[in-house]
């Protein structure tokens, strides 16, 4: 088994001022997004907020002449924090690959909860769509990818516009550590590698998930709400497009990426699947982590072969 140090790291964080409110979420990712993004990557154009009706995006424009491929990226923070700039850094690195990217500030819970940040992020690729070739982006070449909640923002909104005539087609999903079913999610770490782990204070992963779920679902939720391919998109993968779906095995949610590998495999639809061993939540943007670079240089051989296509 891989050294359990980096989980250590994050547990630490957490137990020195472990977040009970969403305000306490928001101020916490926001201090430690200064951390993350330092040295941003060198790239040809940054257009800061660019409207999209009632939201915005980053739009980053790679170096070198286009048309570029195009990458609409849905930020994690369990759907109540986050935001282009807490992933400034991952943004940068997809562009510096040579991906035009439209890093989106949807609207979040519990202010704008369900449906709204779906919504706007099915509105972003639209506009992506519409509007890229502006900023030197290939409209025919358009993939979505997030992580976390904006994994499963990327879900959803893949398999809504597939089921859309009228939708863009995507050449691609990146799918970084994101819940698939939420009928079945969890804060228990899988067995082989709970006991490698320092506790949580007590009842905290569970306190947190109710927060997050809570304040994007509400605190009533029907079965029929749970397994609306729009909330839970495990029940919609046939629709899915290519994915290139990603988990550390010291995140709980490795079992929601196992879930959804299952569903693509029976679908019969094209993925890679990939487990980090040791990494924890959140690990693609922590650069220290030696798997952070190598999972990151994954997903663009990926996006780079579905754009060949």
């Amino acid at each position: 088994m891989a050294d359990p140090i980096p989980a250590d790291v994050i547990t630490q964080l957490l137990q020195m001022n472990p977040p009970e409110t969403v305000e306490d979420m928001r101020s916490l990712l926001d201090g430690f997004a200064g951390f993350l993004n330092t040295d941003l990557p060198e790239v040809g154009a940054f257009h800061p907020a660019v409207p999209i009706g009632a939201f915005s995006a980053d739009v980053i424009v790679p170096k070198g002449e286009g048309p570029h491929p195009v990458l609409v990226y849905l930020h994690g923070g369990g759907w109540i924090c986050g935001s282009p700039a807490t992933h400034a850094k991952l943004a940068h690195r997809f562009a510096e690959a040579g991906n035009l990217v439209v890093n989106v500030d949807y609207r979040m819970a519990p202010e704008h909860p369900f449906p709204t940040p779906f919504d706007d992020c099915v509105e972003a690729v639209r506009w992506a769509a519409r509007e890229v070739a502006a900023y030197g982006g290939d409209p025919a070449r358009i993939a979505i990818g997030g992580d976390s909640a904006g994994g499963n923002l990327s879900a959803a909104v893949a398999a809504a516009l597939a089921a859309d005539p009228s939708g863009p087609a995507l050449r691609a999903a990146l799918l970084i550590y994101g819940v698939f079913d939420f009928a079945t999610i969890s804060a228990e770490l899988p067995p082989e590698v709970a006991a490698a782990i320092p506790a949580l204070p007590g009842g905290f992963g569970e306190q947190m998930i109710d927060l997050m779920v809570g304040s994007y679902l509400g605190q009533e939720r029907s079965d029929g709400l749970l397994r609306d391919p729009r909330v839970s998109p495990v029940h919609a993968a046939a629709k899915l497009p290519p994915c290139h779906v990603v988990c550390g095995t010291s995140d709980p949610l490795v079992a929601q990426a196992r879930a959804l590998k299952t569903g693509l495999e029976a679908a019969g639809v094209p993925h890679e699947y990939f487990e980090d061993e040791g990494m924890p939540h959140g690990y693609a943007q922590m650069e220290f982590l030696p798997s952070a670079r190598p999972a990151i240089d994954r997903m663009v051989r990926f996006l780079e072969a579905q754009f060949e296509v």
